[in-house]
């Protein structure tokens, strides 16, 4: 399993994404998040084809810290089925993963 992960999920207001980044980072269960959109999603959801906008967040984490990420995205985001999508960083600057490991585990201010 990678040692690093980013972590994506989308939602349908940009309020609400900003709530999402900022309580997972203060959690500590993720280390940044960052915001984009707006996005266009089309895809099916009961029975019908559904065309919204969406607010994509992409959370950089370590893959010890992905299961309480992944449980605090369930517990926060207001979908039935939240999109979490999970892929390895497989290379990176060494700085950048230490730091994000730092503010994972609480081991680091800054």
């Amino acid at each position: 399993m990678a040692e690093y992960l980013t972590v994506l999920t989308t939602t349908d207001a940009p309020e609400k994404a900003d709530t999402l980044a900022r309580s997972a980072v203060e959690a500590k269960v993720a280390a940044c998040a960052q915001i984009d959109g707006p996005v266009t999603s089309v895809y099916r959801w009961e029975g019908a084809v559904q065309t919204e906008q969406e607010w994509r967040i992409l959370f950089k984490t370590t893959s010890d810290r992905y299961p309480a990420l992944e449980a605090h995205i369930k517990a926060e985001h207001d979908y039935d089925t939240p999109e979490i999508i999970a892929t390895p960083v497989t290379h990176g600057s060494a700085d950048y993963l230490s730091w994000v490991n730092a503010q994972t585990t609480g081991a680091a201010e800054g």
